[in-house]
């Protein structure tokens, strides 16, 4: 959670840049959860997944329609349009999904059901909000590590992130976080690379 404090907040590194050292610290802690876990990947995938596709084209559009409600500034060409697609949307989108909503989630959900509180369904509904809980302080601590986001504008990525856990507690599908992410961040660098601020940090 310190990533964005350190190479935003301290370092300032360009976005592009930025990305390099967040994509690699997550990507490690993310598989080393799941080989700690012994997550069965292809079940994790395949469990639901149909409703995780659908929750996350649903959520998705929200997403996009939230990028839409902010200032436009010049969409990139040629190759840089791909690069930032690929770089900027895909890959930051699917770290962003997995990190800040599939694993606190995901994490807090074993755990309860490990306490045997998911054996009723009064127990699931806190579970749940208690997973989507979890969720919201992660991407609370995360983005006050960005300049930008140190004040009331915090609440923006809560709520917005929020919702993307939020689905992928109804779906139980991690699709569902990570396509709605992806597809935030795709539509952020087609309409407002340098304005929007699903695409931190901007400085």
């Amino acid at each position: 959670m310190a990533v964005a404090a350190v190479f935003a907040g301290i370092f300032r590194l360009s976005r592009n840049v930025y990305l390099v050292p967040y994509a690699l610290l997550a990507g490690t802690y993310l598989y080393a959860y799941m080989r700690w876990s012994e997550l069965a990947l292809k079940e994790f995938i395949r469990h639901h997944w149909l409703w995780g596709v659908i929750g996350g084209v649903l959520v998705g559009v929200f997403g996009v329609w939230a990028v839409l409600q902010q200032p436009l500034s010049p969409m990139p060409n040629g190759f840089d349009l791909v690069f930032n697609l690929v770089w900027l949307g895909i890959v930051y989108g699917t770290v962003d999904g997995l990190l800040l909503s599939v694993l606190p989630v995901f994490a807090i959900w074993r755990a309860l059901t490990g306490l045997g509180w998911t054996k009723r369904v009064s127990g699931c509904v806190i579970a749940g909000l208690l997973a989507l809980v979890g969720s919201m302080v992660v991407v609370a601590v995360y983005h006050l590590g960005y300049p930008e986001f140190r004040g009331p504008q915090v609440i923006f990525p809560v709520v917005g992130v929020s919702l993307m856990s939020l689905i992928y507690v109804l779906t139980g599908n991690p699709l569902s976080a990570v396509i709605s992410h992806v597809a935030m961040h795709m539509a952020a660098v087609l309409y407002g690379l340098e304005s929007v601020r699903q695409l931190p940090p901007h400085y």
